[in-house]
């Protein structure tokens, strides 16, 4: 298996919660093309390509040098399952390796991709079969039948002293190519987990996350993820 790296851009023409959320304006450009120069400047990248059912943004990529590979209906609409998706992602893709670079996470920016590429090579060494971005998640959660991970009364804790869970950020996924048509999922079962903090790991699904990834890109970032040897 060679080093070789294939950046995917995943990009739906029709997104039910945000519409057009893909191309909306970000930045200097849109969040499609934001993206896509994030990545044009990552070392260690084989190949950047945009998939998409969108002619529009099909069109983007080409104009701004990148690869674009139309996508089948059948994997844009949802009316298959989305391992299967990645199942033709292998099989279409070059290189010997795909990361996941969604449009809609913008925070992701160069130095990290750089940063998780490192990293993924390594711990791969390490036994590990893949990358994933995650943001530790402490804060109280209930079900229908009252509290899940805290106690009422007197044995009350501060958030910052609760179970620690991890937010899965979709931010960057890394894992060989040819072990996500056996998972059918962009990462495995000993995933080493990448933490990065709440700026990095804005993700836009609605209007609301798209004013707040707006603010956070807007900010200098006071504590970004660096390698802890």
């Amino acid at each position: 298996m060679s080093d070789i790296i294939t950046a995917i851009i995943p990009v739906k023409g029709n997104s039910t919660r945000l519409p057009n959320k893909n191309i909306l304006p970000f930045g200097e450009s849109n969040l499609l093309l934001h993206k896509i120069n994030q990545l044009k400047a990552v070392k260690g990248l084989g190949h950047i390509i945009c998939s998409s059912d969108s002619d529009e943004m099909l069109k983007i990529a080409e104009d701004a040098g990148i690869e674009a590979v139309k996508r089948p209906t059948q994997y844009a609409d949802e009316s298959v399952p989305f391992g299967m998706f990645l199942e033709y992602i292998a099989d279409e893709m070059p290189g010997d390796h795909i990361m996941w670079a969604c449009a809609t996470n913008p925070c992701v920016e160069t130095y990290l991709y750089e940063l998780a590429i490192d990293t993924y090579f390594k711990k791969l060494k390490e036994g590990y079969d893949s990358l994933m971005t995650c943001e530790p998640y402490q804060t109280y959660l209930l079900d229908e039948n009252g509290p899940l991970n805290f106690s009422m009364g007197l044995a009350h804790k501060n958030s910052e002293q609760l179970p620690k869970l991890y937010h899965f950020t979709n931010g960057i996924d890394l894992a060989p190519k040819a072990k996500l048509k056996e998972w059918h999922y962009n990462y495995g079962p000993k995933a080493y987990r990448m933490m990065i903090n709440k700026r990095e790991a804005a993700d836009i699904d609605d209007v609301y996350d798209y004013e707040m990834a707006k603010a956070l890109y807007a900010m200098k970032d006071p504590h970004p993820t660096v390698r802890i040897d």
